[in-house]
């Protein structure tokens, strides 16, 4: 069921904050306060599935050449970790 809350005294620059960001996304500043609310307290939950695919994701985007042993050997001697 559907509830009521009125929020007072909220300083300025968290009304700024919050203004700019339901202009951005296109809401009302009242629908932007409920998406807040519904990221800070009801977060969604990742399976390791889903994170693991997202890191694979990642990892092919960046695509560095690889490091060879001779250059790690090369790195350690001169004092790199």
């Amino acid at each position: 069921m559907p509830a009521s809350i009125t929020v007072k005294n909220i300083p300025d620059a968290v009304y700024e904050r919050l203004r700019l960001a339901a202009q951005t996304q296109h809401r009302s500043i009242n629908s932007e306060i409920i998406a807040c609310l519904e990221r800070a307290l009801l977060p969604r939950r990742i399976s390791a599935e889903e994170r693991l695919a997202r890191a694979r994701q990642l990892r092919a985007a960046i695509r560095r050449p690889a490091v060879s042993r001779r250059e790690i050997s090369r790195a350690i001697r001169a004092g790199r970790p």
